[in-house]
């Protein structure tokens, strides 16, 4: 499977979710098959979120808190089908993905 980052926001739930998450300054890295992007304030301190195409074809992802240069990941969840990226993405953050 080819990465396309497009299609990973597509799975997350697209424009609906940006606007739910206020997602933003996404980064597309095709060489290394993954996106970053920021999201708004949450319950869990996490204020990005990567997201990477492994061997598997499955996902792993990242929940980072970044603060005045600072990085510290706060949460990994590895092998996560694309089904599944919405409800993990909740579980991380505690944000909704949709109404």
């Amino acid at each position: 499977m080819t990465f396309s980052a497009g299609e990973v926001l597509k799975q997350l739930g697209g424009n609906k979710f940006r606007a739910m998450t206020g997602a933003k300054n996404f980064v597309k890295d095709d060489a290394k098959q993954m996106i970053i992007f920021k999201i708004g304030r949450n319950s869990k301190g996490v204020n990005y979120v990567r997201i990477t195409l492994n061997s598997m074809d499955t996902y792993d992802m990242e929940f980072i808190s970044m603060r005045a240069g600072k990085k510290t990941i706060k949460s990994k969840a590895d092998g996560v089908y694309n089904d599944q990226l919405q409800e993990v993405f909740t579980n991380h953050t505690g944000m909704d993905t949709h109404l």
